[in-house]
């Protein structure tokens, strides 16, 4: 028996836990490298480069908002052409020699001003330094396009949903990639920048950059046990065909019977691996792209006059997303103000460990992080065995439920946050300093840190596993644009509440100085009222939703199973 296995050994199945190390160190040092830098940036812009605070200010927003837009061009590209391994191996490239140029300008003389202290009057940077930090800060975003998207779904794929021993996994990929993303944020937050303050920011960018290179390393030593899928095509230009097809067909009368639509496994094999997705009754019209005429070539269809009941859902799927994606965008507001509002108040209180030690306001948020991985933790190990002995799903509950509890947490996050406020002004006295520990913040900061556990990890399964299967790259770039909006509606809040509660005695609810003189809580209380109409409009959509119906085929399992999905709902 043992010299018949071993001249007919048993060839490995590829993918699963084994292949986890090799891409989670890819993510690690990705955010290792953003956040390491995008924390201190301000710092670096104007102490290195001794830019003007504006002008620094606006480098930093356009770096963000460059960076929350990359990844659905990463996603595209991995989902039509080049598949997730190659977009993430060439983007981590590309990020590499970013980060690379970066820490040489923070390393050689030439290519930073020269410094200046006291009265000096700081040499601001030429053109030619600010055109290396510029090329720099672009490649740096155009690597972390390629890289957000691509890791959380190519990570994914490495569980065969055909397998129903590897399937179960899925759900806890994703508990398990936030919490390493947040530890991975978490020492960024600390000892990156750290460094940067106090030894020097060529260790401080020169360390990450290392660590870039070590994780493309360990990246490409993965290849043989990856379980890669095949790009099939741009998912974009299908979605379009069915619409195309759909106007076209607008006059036809619609059918009561959705078995004499257009059907064809074999056009469809390249883009429906994990199973075929069958006709619902939802968004009606487009069902017209299905229809066979007499003007139509069953053989060799034209995509833009017919399309199969399978391409057909994959739009209705996606348009079905669009709501919940919505859903997310004021956590992610109220998420914001920590970084602001929040950090102000911190600078305002005492930080004092001891007398001769005192937390940086900037690190606050290390409570937030500390409190996202502690609830992540709980949540994999105690709290899914346990809400499994009552629904029977082997996640615990729906991705739904997880984030309407995420964003019922998050309303009591910025609750207590106008409560804080209040405490803070009333101990307020007449110096720099409020005589009330900063520690009245932990409660809100830790909210915000246990909301996100629920509601994003969500949000990432949610777009992973109703996505079409052909497109879930280009989905899971929507978590990203959901972090982008979110910013620019708190953006966009702040100036219309500091716009319009300016009253003529100079008074504002977000006083451009003095935070004592505003009326901060009632913002806070804002956000909860719009978190609170939010949750409404969540729940409703929730009802509503109808899960991809999918059939699959492979042993063991339900063909019923997405129909069975349809009313598992919060």
């Amino acid at each position: 028996m043992e010299e018949k296995s071993m001249s007919n050994p048993v060839k490995r199945q590829k993918g699963g836990m084994i292949t986890m190390p090799f891409i989670f160190a890819n993510e690690v040092c990705e955010k290792l490298a953003v956040v390491g830098f995008t924390t201190n940036m301000i710092s670096y812009l104007t102490t290195q480069m001794h830019m003007p605070l504006t002008k620094a200010a606006n480098t930093l927003t356009n770096f963000g908002g460059t960076s929350s837009l990359t990844p659905l061009l990463g996603a595209f590209i991995a989902d039509s052409y080049a598949g997730r391994f190659w977009t993430i191996l060439v983007a981590s490239i590309i990020y590499q020699i970013g980060m690379i140029s970066l820490t040489i300008s923070a390393v050689l003389p030439k290519l930073r001003p020269p410094p200046c202290g006291g009265d000096q009057v700081c040499k601001q940077a030429d053109a030619g330094q600010l055109a290396i930090l510029y090329v720099s800060l672009l490649l740096g975003a155009i690597g972390s396009g390629g890289i957000r998207p691509c890791v959380v779904a190519f990570g994914a794929d490495q569980f065969d949903e055909r397998d129903p021993k590897q399937a179960t996994k899925t759900w806890k990929y994703f508990n398990w990639y936030y919490f390493v993303m947040g530890a991975s944020i978490l020492v960024a937050v600390t000892v990156l920048v750290y460094i940067q303050d106090n030894i020097g920011w060529g260790w401080g960018l020169g360390i990450p950059a290392a660590a870039m290179f070590l994780s493309i390393i360990a990246f490409i030593f993965g290849y043989p046990l990856y379980r890669n899928l095949d790009p099939s095509g741009s998912p974009f230009t299908r979605l379009l065909q069915v619409s195309v097809a759909a106007f076209k067909k607008r006059k036809l009368p619609m059918v009561s019977d959705s078995k004499v639509l257009y059907q064809n496994e074999e056009l469809d094999a390249s883009i429906s691996l994990g199973g075929k997705l069958i006709s619902t009754n939802q968004m009606k019209f487009f069902d017209k792209a299905a229809i066979v005429t007499e003007e139509d070539n069953l053989k060799t269809p034209n995509l833009w006059r017919l399309n199969t009941v399978h391409r057909v859902e994959e739009l209705k799927s996606v348009i079905r997303m669009g709501p919940i994606w919505a859903s997310g965008i004021l956590l992610i507001t109220a998420y914001a103000q920590q970084n602001t509002f929040s950090l102000q108040q911190a600078k305002t209180m005492n930080r004092h460990l001891t007398n001769s030690f005192q937390i940086p306001a900037g690190s606050m948020t290390v409570f937030t992080m500390v409190s996202m991985l502690s609830t992540i933790a709980f949540y994999d190990r105690l709290f899914i065995p346990f809400a499994r002995k009552f629904t029977g799903l082997d996640r615990g509950i729906t991705f739904l439920h997880r984030m309407g509890i995420g964003f019922v947490i998050s309303i009591f996050a910025t609750l207590v946050a106008g409560f804080v406020e209040m405490k803070r002004k009333q101990a307020a006295l007449a110096h720099a300093t409020i005589p009330i520990s900063a520690f009245w913040l932990v409660p809100q900061y830790s909210l915000h840190g246990i909301a996100e556990a629920f509601i994003s990890i969500g949000h990432l399964e949610f777009f992973y596993d109703q996505a079409p299967e052909s497109m879930r790259s280009s989905a899971t770039a929507l978590f990203w644009t959901s972090i982008s909006a979110g910013n620019y509606f708190s953006t966009l809040l702040v100036t219309l509440v500091h716009k319009y509660s300016a009253k003529p005695d100079g008074s504002n609810w977000l006083p451009d100085k003095n935070l004592n003189k505003g009326k901060l809580e009632y913002f806070y209380w804002l956000i909860t009222l719009l978190q609170v109409a939010n949750l409404i409009y969540f729940i409703v959509c929730a009802k509503m939703y109808t899960f991809k119906p999918i059939q699959v085929h492979n042993k063991g399992s339900d063909s019923d199973e997405g129909v069975e999905l349809k009313s598992n709902v919060v």
